[in-house]
């Protein structure tokens, strides 16, 4: 049969995540963490039952592109308009520190100029997905605190894209180089364009026309996205920033969110895929030569983001708890952090030392923050039901 590798792959990946997962929960862990271990377990540097690298990296690609669409389709003129002020001065300072203790560390240890400001770069951003399912939206989302979470965390996004272009266009020789900044000028705009221009006199029409049959607006929502994306790929730019402009471009719509939610299972889907091919390509035999620089930029940015973030914020007046709080929150690395490596080892910006170096530090950051937030603050899986809100 053609497909069984695929099927059986499918299989030990959902099964072995529904497991893991289920230990994540009852540890009150982040359950991409389960995800990530789970690919070390089966991945070809574990128990080899899922090494199919054509199959993984399809499989890492579709995740990324559905996990763009969804940020795209989050970033709303009203929201993008709420950035300015204190949540971009924060996010900025808050990115400058990072990236330079990200590069301090690596070039301490040896690591080439570009590895090193890769790492800056990875380590910069704070995990949207851990942020996000830590707030309790009945009590937290809507008020104070979580507006400057959830703004943060968009302005972080932006940056987290225009680090992905950065990436892949350091990711070639001088002649591609040119005509990856030739893309992003001319392609980038003019994508742009065709997207807007297709929501507005199109797709609109047609989810108006249609909106009783809510599997329509499923599938025109994917093929969008997928479109949109082949499109970029055609005038040089990547698959996920072509399917971070169809989602930018249904961001004005009003039916916008109701697509957010409906493509959220399939974005979940996709992402376990993601992060078990992160998992996969880790080759934990490398851990021995990395984990001292893994282990001192994860403690370094868990004892100092907090600190940056709420000093920031003290800076522009928010209350000391308020502040310290949306610190803790945001106090580590992101999926974007592994999305970045991903990518910059795909261009050989990054080996597979420095690679597992970025990697290894981000999940250690998770972990240890989320045992933070769920032990101070309010959160749907916090362990004491004084701080169990959602």
């Amino acid at each position: 049969m053609p497909h069984a590798g695929i099927i059986e792959s499918f299989f030990y990946i959902f099964s072995g995540a529904a497991v893991l997962a289920t230990v994540a929960l009852y540890t009150r862990q982040p359950m991409l963490v389960a995800y990530i271990g789970l690919g070390c377990l089966l991945g070809p540097f574990g128990a080899g039952l899922v090494d199919d690298p054509t199959l993984l990296s399809e499989i890492a690609e579709f995740g990324i592109i559905f996990l763009l669409f969804l940020v795209g389709l989050d970033l709303q003129p009203s929201k993008l308009r709420n950035m300015v002020g204190e949540s971009l001065l924060t996010a900025l300072g808050t990115t400058a520190v990072f990236f330079a203790l990200g590069f301090g560390v690596m070039t301490l240890f040896g690591y080439t100029p570009i590895e090193a400001a890769v790492t800056g770069i990875a380590v910069s951003f704070s995990s949207t997905i851990l942020g996000i399912k830590l707030l309790p939206t009945t009590a937290l989302h809507h008020r104070h605190v979580g507006e400057i979470v959830v703004s943060l965390l968009l302005i972080q996004d932006l940056l987290a894209i225009l680090a992905i272009l950065l990436i892949t266009g350091l990711g070639v020789d001088m002649n591609a180089l040119l005509t990856s900044v030739a893309s992003i000028f001319l392609g980038l705009p003019l994508v742009g364009l065709i997207a807007v221009g297709g929501v507005r006199f199109g797709l609109l029409y047609l989810i108006r026309t249609f909106d009783a049959f809510h599997e329509y607006i499923f599938l025109v929502a994917i093929g969008w996205c997928l479109a949109i994306a082949n499109l970029a790929a055609a005038f040089g730019l990547s698959l996920e920033i072509g399917a971070f402009i169809a989602g930018v471009s249904l961001a004005t719509s009003p039916i916008s969110q109701y697509i957010a939610e409906s493509l959220r299972p399939l974005r979940d889907f996709f992402l376990v895929l993601f992060f078990f091919s992160v998992g996969a390509a880790l080759n934990i035999e490398l851990i021995p030569q990395v984990w001292l620089p893994a282990l001192l930029i994860a403690s370094l940015l868990i004892a100092i983001k907090p600190v940056v973030f709420a000093g920031l914020l003290r800076m522009q007046n928010e209350e000391s708890k308020v502040a310290w709080e949306v610190g803790y929150r945001l106090g580590q690395a992101s999926e974007f952090s592994l999305l970045l490596s991903y990518i910059a080892v795909s261009n050989s910006l990054l080996g597979a030392e420095a690679a597992l170096v970025v990697e290894f530090s981000t999940v250690l950051t998770l972990v240890v923050s989320s045992y933070f937030v769920i032990f101070r603050y309010p959160s749907p899986i916090a362990p004491d039901p004084r701080l169990r809100r959602d």
